[in-house]
C-alpha cells in the first residue's frame, strides 16, 4: 500500500514539475528579414524584474538584450606616440605623450559602468594623474584629440 502512495505522490510532483517550465502567453512567433531575426511573445502574464548595485534579473520568456562594440576609434592620420605607466598602479599614472602639440589632446578616465571620473587637457609631454582618492578596480583611459578618440588604456589600480 505504501508503494502505491509513494508512486502516486511521485507522478504527481513529476506533472506539477512540467507544467513549471511553461508561460501563458497571447501571441509569439519569428519574423526574419535580411537584417536578422527575431523572436517574440506577446502577453505574458506575470513577471518581475529585480535589481541590484551590481545588475538586474528578469523572470520572463525571453530577454532582450543589446550587443554593443564597447571600445573602438576611427582611424586618424596622427603620428603620436602614447604611452601609460605604471599599470598596474596604486596611487598614480604618468601619460607620456611624443610627436604632437597639445592644443586639441585631452584625456578621459571611465569607471566601468561608463561614468566619467576625469576630464584634463594635456598640457606637457608627460602628465601626472591622481588615482589617490578612487577605489581598487580596472578603469579606461582615453586620450581624445579634437573631440575624437585617439587611443583607450585599461588602468588596473590596486590597493595601497
Amino acid at each position: 500500500m505504501n508503494i502505491k502512495k509513494l508512486l502516486v505522490t511521485t507522478l504527481l510532483l513529476g506533472l506539477t514539475q512540467v507544467n513549471a517550465q511553461e508561460a501563458v502567453v497571447n501571441s509569439g512567433g519569428n519574423a526574419s528579414g535580411t537584417n536578422g531575426n527575431v523572436s517574440y511573445s506577446v502577453g505574458q502574464i506575470v513577471y518581475t524584474t529585480n535589481t541590484g548595485a551590481t545588475g538586474s534579473v528578469a523572470q520572463g520568456v525571453q530577454q532582450p538584450f543589446e550587443i554593443q562594440t564597447v571600445l573602438g576609434a576611427e582611424n586618424f592620420n596622427i603620428n603620436l606616440q602614447l604611452a601609460v605607466y605604471p599599470n598596474p598602479t596604486t596611487n598614480w599614472l604618468q601619460l607620456e605623450v611624443k610627436n604632437t602639440d597639445f592644443t586639441n589632446l585631452s584625456y578621459q578616465l571611465f569607471d566601468l559602468n561608463g561614468r566619467m571620473i576625469l576630464n584634463q587637457k594635456v598640457t606637457t609631454e608627460t602628465s601626472t594623474i591622481s588615482l589617490e582618492q578612487l577605489p581598487a578596480a580596472i578603469f579606461l583611459l582615453k586620450v581624445v584629440n579634437n573631440n575624437k578618440e585617439v587611443k583607450t588604456f585599461k588602468i588596473i589600480k590596486k590597493e595601497n
